[in-house]
Formats: structure tokens, sequence, C-alpha cells
């Protein structure tokens, strides 16, 4: 069983930054690709990011390319979001997730184990 807990959410104005970071514990973090996923009221839960275990490859949403970054450190057993430019459109419950292989992957029925969210906000 794996525990994921992110942290860091709140409430921003357009523009500005936020770095979400989720802690996981239970299992080798460090077999596994790591993703972020965000759903928005009325809206499908949508993937956000991909990182794979080592940290080689990262994958983003056309959406957030560029500004948005992924990253991990799997002596910590954690993973983060550094999310720039914040746009209204970018208000979303937050997800991190792990999955079930090594490699990246958009699709969340490959991801295993999921955390229980954090709210981004940002006003116009």
């Amino acid at each position: 069983q794996v525990q994921l807990v992110e942290s860091g959410g709140g409430l921003v104005q357009a523009g500005d930054s936020l770095r979400l970071s989720c802690a996981a514990s239970g299992r080798t973090f460090s077999n596994y690709a790591m993703g972020w996923f965000r759903q928005a009221p009325g809206k499908e839960r949508d993937f956000v990011a991909a990182i794979s275990n080592g940290g080689g490859r990262t994958y983003y949403s056309d959406s957030v390319r560029g500004r948005f970054t992924i990253s991990r450190d799997n002596a910590k057993n954690t993973a983060s979001l550094q999310m720039n430019s914040l746009k209204p459109e970018d208000t979303a419950v937050y997800y991190c997730a792990v999955a079930r292989y090594m490699d990246i992957t958009s699709r969340p029925y490959e991801y295993a184990y999921w955390g229980q969210g954090t709210q981004v906000t940002v006003s116009s």
C-alpha cells in the first residue's frame, strides 16, 4: 500500500507561482513513474505532468507545457510540481499519483495510487 499526501495549494492571482509537493510512503518509490492530474468542478480528471521513475524523462499536457515543471527526489520520496504564470483556467484540485510502471504515462488507469488532492485557485 502507498500513501500520498499533497501540499502547497492555495489562492493566488493570475501570473503568480505555486509549488505543489507530494510525499509518498509505503512502497519503493523509485521503481515507479509519478504524475500530477487535476480536476476542475464539473469536469473530468485531466493529466498535467508525469516523470519517469529515475526522473530522466518528463511529459506535460499542452496546456501547461512551458509553465509547469515536474520533479522528484527519490532519496526523500517526494515529487513536486512547480507552477509558474498561473492562469484562472488552472484552478482545480491537483492530485499526485504513483504509476503501475517505471515509464511515464498520461492515462489515469495506469496509476495505482492517488493522493487526496490539494486545491489551487487562481483569481483573475
